[in-house]
C-alpha cells in the first residue's frame, strides 16, 4: 500500500526532533544500527579522537671508560704474565748461556783456551796475554775477594787466583769520576766473591774479569755490569762453589806477595 502526500510521489516520512535524547541501547536517528562506530562528538578543530601516544626509548651510549679500563687492565696483565714467562724461560737456561748473550762479552774459554792454562802456581812477578788478565798462572795466595773494595792497585797474581775461586774482579781508570766509583762499590760491597780495585791503563773505564770472560764499559750505569755478576760470580768457578774468598791478601800494591809478607809496605 502506497501513501500519497501531497505535491509529488512517495517520499519517506520526515522525522520531527522531539529534542528528547534516544533511549539507552537505542541509535541515535539517522545512525544505522549495529554500526558499533562512537557517537561521541569530534575534537575541537574538526580532529578525530585522540590516538594513544608510544613511548620514545632513548638510547643510552656504551660506557667506554669502564671498557679502556678493562682493557688497559688486561693488557698489562697480559705483559706482566708474558715478562714472568720470558724471565723464568731465560732463568732456565745454563749461566755460560746467559753469560755468552751479553752484548760485548769476550768469552777466552772458546777464543783462547789455552792462555788460561797453568801447571803449579806460581811465586814472583808474571805476565799475561790479556790487561787486565782473566786466568792462567798465578799466586799460591788469592786476594781477599768478600766484597772487597780496594782504594789501590792490586797484584794481578793474586787477583787471578780469586778469578779462580769463582770471584768477579771489577778493574776501572784511576781517573774515574768519584760517583762512579760509587756505584761499582755499591755493586761489590759486602757481595762474596767479588773485588774492584783501580788499574792503569785501561782501554775503556771500566773493565770486569772472570775466570775466562771479560767485559769492557764506559760508566757504572750500563747494566751489563749487574748481568755479568749476577750469571759469572761462583759460576765461573774452577774450583767449584766452595773455594774460598776469605783469609786471603789484604794489601795493596802490585808486587805479588805471601800471606805473611801483606803487612809490609806496598810497592
Amino acid at each position: 500500500m502506497s501513501i500519497s502526500t501531497p505535491g509529488g510521489p512517495e517520499r519517506r516520512p520526515t522525522v520531527v526532533s522531539t529534542g528528547k535524547k534516544p533511549a539507552a541501547g537505542r541509535p541515535a536517528p539517522g545512525a544505522k544500527a549495529g554500526s558499533g562506530k562512537p557517537t561521541g562528538s569530534p575534537r575541537a578543530g574538526g580532529k578525530g579522537p585522540r590516538k594513544p601516544v608510544t613511548p620514545v626509548k632513548v638510547s643510552q651510549g656504551r660506557a667506554w671508560g669502564p671498557i679502556a679500563l678493562f682493557v688497559a687492565v688486561g693488557v698489562l696483565a697480559a705483559g706482566i704474565i708474558g715478562y714472568g714467562a720470558w724471565a723464568s724461560f731465560q732463568g732456565s737456561k745454563p749461566w755460560d748461556k746467559r753469560a755468552n748473550a751479553i752484548e760485548g762479552i769476550v768469552n777466552i774459554r772458546k777464543t783462547d783456551k789455552a792462555s788460561l792454562e797453568y801447571e803449579s802456581h806460581k811465586s814472583g812477578p808474571l805476565t799475561y796475554k790479556y790487561s787486565p788478565p782473566v786466568g792462567g798462572v798465578h799466586n799460591a795466595a788469592w786476594q781477599n775477594c768478600m766484597g772487597d773494595v780496594y782504594d789501590a792497585p792490586i797484584a794481578s797474581e793474586h787477583a787471578v787466583h780469586s778469578l779462580e775461586h769463582g770471584a768477579v774482579w771489577i778493574t776501572y781508570r784511576p781517573d774515574l769520576p768519584k760517583d762512579q766509583v760509587d756505584k761499582l762499590a755499591s755493586k761489590v760491597r759486602g757481595v762474596e766473591k767479588t773485588l774492584m780495585s783501580p788499574y792503569e791503563g785501561l782501554d775503556k773505564p771500566i773493565s770486569l774479569q772472570a775466570w775466562g770472560y771479560q767485559l769492557k764499559v764506559d760508566n757504572a750505569d750500563d747494566s751489563r755490569i749487574d748481568e755479568f755478576i749476577k750469571d759469572l760470580r761462583v759460576n765461573a768457578s774452577v774450583e767449584g762453589p766452595t773455594a774460598l774468598c776469605n783469609t786471603g791478601i789484604t794489601a795493596t800494591g802490585t808486587t805479588p806477595r805471601e800471606l805473611q809478607q801483606q803487612q809490609q809496605p806496598t810497592q
